[in-house]
């Protein structure tokens, strides 16, 4: 299902330089894909679906847990790269089902960086 945005996301110099570290693998071993994926979840619900973002831009840190790696890798991170990636409207809340589907995006990406 996610196998024609990651074909054109790994196309991008910008987007194919995020990988996961050994901590990050560690860290998803440790806590299990199912705490990850709520990670995931809360993280879109609160940071990116709302209609309006005061740090819209900012509001995704480029480390510090495994979920922000993937959502700068799958352009997930703010919702003009959404807009742009994604074709998702950036001034309106995201649906539940687009929600989803950006989480679904993120686990996906997990998945293949995990092996």
């Amino acid at each position: 299902m996610y196998d024609e945005i990651l074909e054109r996301l790994s196309k991008s110099d910008f987007r194919r330089k995020f990988r996961l570290k050994d901590a990050d693998r560690a860290y998803i071993l440790s806590k299990g894909f199912e705490v990850i994926k709520s990670h995931a979840h809360d993280f879109i619900a609160k940071r990116i679906a709302p209609a309006v973002i005061k740090n819209d831009g900012k509001q995704t840190p480029m480390k510090g847990h495994p979920v922000f790696i993937a959502q700068h890798a799958t352009a997930c991170c703010c919702r003009g790269c959404i807009n742009k990636w994604h074709k998702l409207p950036k001034d309106c809340e995201l649906s539940t089902s687009q929600q989803e589907y950006l989480v679904g995006l993120i686990m996906e990406w997990i998945n293949r960086q995990m092996g």
